[in-house]
């Protein structure tokens, strides 16, 4: 069995990620860690998160020292902020780990992204090169030789779902960009309570207009500009995309049906639901399954893409990468 840590285990997508890797047959969970100075620190786990009292009672440890966490493991999930990441992910990776990281600090290669976007300079260009971007579906070769995978975010994976078998196939009119307005749940903000995450507080806004960091994330991997503004709901978990876009002349219906149908036909976690169809968070919430909808009309093309911002947009598609890298049944501990 592969000995596995997970750091930032106190959060919500630690608490799934660390669900799964101890229900999954090939992993040990070895460790749980947060930052040395989290009030969490020393707590079992099954106190902060009651759906695991009983079950899972490890404490989360402070992670006092990075190197020898590393020799003592196999793999490594990182549910850490950006810079965290950036900063301890190298000293996995020497030590010879394989690294999962759920941040953004590897996901994409450019110079300027990391001072624009997150704030800090990317210290790590060799590492950056070698990461290979963990949409599962799209990159199993890569993924299943990488030492450094960078798990998408979760917008990123219901937009880049949806619009990558139409772009691939060359039935987007690219002179015209799509558009994504997407809604995440409040549990996306993370757990930390603040009045931009309180329910009392939350009803329905768009947020980071034109400057979110997601939008270079999608349009560098799908290699399309996008126009994308997301939004916050007021409800716990989950996003829906809805995706304007223009088909390219003489694009038909049967055409994205088919593109829709192809791409996905032996990947079980994606299910397109057909024309006419529109994907529903509650199919969706507390799964590792991406539903896709669609209906063309004239030259146009809506796409409607659901997740669980925790789960497909986060924790099980981290594991569904760790299951292509060392060869697992594909689903194993996700369905």
């Amino acid at each position: 069995m592969l000995k596995t840590v997970i750091v930032g285990a106190s959060g919500y997508t630690g608490a799934e990620l660390t669900k799964m890797v101890f229900l999954h047959p090939e992993l040990e969970l070895s460790g749980l860690y947060v930052s040395e100075n989290s009030v969490d620190a020393n707590k079992p786990i099954g106190d902060l998160h009651g759906a695991l009292k009983g079950l899972i009672d490890l404490p989360l440890q402070p992670l006092k020292d990075v190197s020898a966490v590393a020799k003592s493991a196999d793999v490594v999930l990182l549910a850490t902020a950006h810079e965290v990441s950036h900063n301890i992910a190298p000293t996995f990776l020497a030590e010879g780990c394989k690294v999962f990281d759920l941040s953004g600090a590897f996901r994409v290669q450019s110079d300027s992204f990391y001072t624009d976007y997150y704030g800090f300079e990317h210290q790590y260009g060799e590492w950056l090169e070698k990461a290979v971007y963990g949409l599962a579906e799209w990159n199993e070769a890569d993924i299943a030789k990488a030492d450094l995978v960078a798990v998408p975010g979760c917008y990123p994976t219901a937009s880049q779902l949806a619009l990558k078998p139409l772009l691939d196939a060359g039935l987007i009119d690219t002179q015209q960009w799509p558009v994504i307005n997407a809604v995440s749940g409040v549990s996306g903000a993370g757990r930390k309570a603040s009045m931009t995450n309180s329910f009392c507080e939350v009803s329905l806004h768009a947020y980071g207009v034109f400057t979110h960091r997601h939008q270079p994330e999608i349009s560098t991997h799908l290699g399309c500009d996008v126009i994308f503004t997301p939004h916050l709901g007021n409800f716990k978990r989950g996003i829906l995309a809805t995706i304007t876009a223009k088909l390219a002349e003489g694009v038909c219906e049967l055409q994205v049906t088919e593109a829709l149908e192809k791409a996905y036909e032996n990947k079980t976690l994606v299910r397109p639901l057909g024309a006419g169809q529109s994907a529903k968070l509650q199919s969706v919430q507390n799964t590792g399954f991406c539903d896709i909808g669609w209906s063309v009309k004239g030259q146009h093309v809506i796409l409607t893409s659901a997740i669980d911002n925790l789960l497909k947009g986060a924790a099980s598609q981290a594991v569904q990468c760790i299951n292509i890298r060392f060869g697992f049944s594909p689903l194993t501990a996700i369905v």
